[in-house]
């Protein structure tokens, strides 16, 4: 599903060069639950971007699906992103004065899905994450880990192929951290490819493969 091949990324300052990537190769094939690992400055948040269509390498090659993104301009990027990522952040990233149910209608709006398909889909996917009696809190109601919930539902209305999940446990309770994390393995089961971006070891141990990034490269 993912073919990452002798990716680089470097980031210039006038005549300062900052490698954030330095020929970086993986795969990762459909159905894998992957925890991208690192420290600080490592390179992964780079990554993340460059594996959810948010930025492009500077050289080398990255595959998604078939689809070469390297060489894509940004309305072709914006539109593998709709139609294939679905993103869980750190932030939850979620409207403040707006309930959870309308936080998860709202990608089908800008998607274009018929009105009346929107509330059955955003429905049943609170449901899914156990939130069926919280439709209409606005995130302020909600905990840490119920406003993570509701944005996983939201990642899941459009029915992507891929969740890219980016420190996920980073701003909830270590309990909350465990139910978030069952519910990823439940999708993964399900038949989605989770990749998880994370700097703790304990929430990577949830996934089924690990790949460590440090210096901008990818170390054993």
């Amino acid at each position: 599903m993912i073919q990452v091949k002798d990716v680089s990324k470097i980031y210039k300052t006038g005549d300062i060069e900052t490698i954030a990537l330095d020929k970086v190769s993986f795969s990762i094939k459909k159905g894998e639950f992957v925890a991208i690992m690192g420290p600080s400055g490592s390179g992964k948040s780079t990554l993340m971007h460059i594996l959810g269509a948010l930025d492009t390498p500077t050289s080398g090659e990255y595959t998604l699906d078939g689809e070469s993104v390297e060489s894509l301009s940004d309305d072709e990027l914006a539109n593998i992103r709709n139609r294939k990522i679905g993103f869980v952040f750190q932030s939850f990233n979620l409207l403040p004065r707006t309930s959870a149910l309308q936080n998860v209608i709202l990608p089908m709006m800008y998607a274009g899905v018929p009105k009346a398909e929107r509330l059955k889909i955003a429905e049943k996917y609170l449901d899914m994450v156990g939130l069926s009696d919280r439709m209409n809190h606005t995130p302020a109601q909600l905990s840490g880990g119920q406003q993570q919930r509701v944005a996983i539902a939201r990642s899941l209305v459009l029915n992507p192929s891929i969740i890219l999940a980016d420190e996920p446990t980073g701003n909830i309770a270590s309990a909350q951290a465990d139910e978030i994390m069952d519910i990823f393995k439940k999708l993964n089961k399900e038949g989605h490819t989770i990749i998880m971006i994370t700097h703790e070891p304990d929430i990577a141990e949830h996934a089924k493969r690990t790949i460590y990034v440090k210096d901008g490269k990818i170390v054993n």
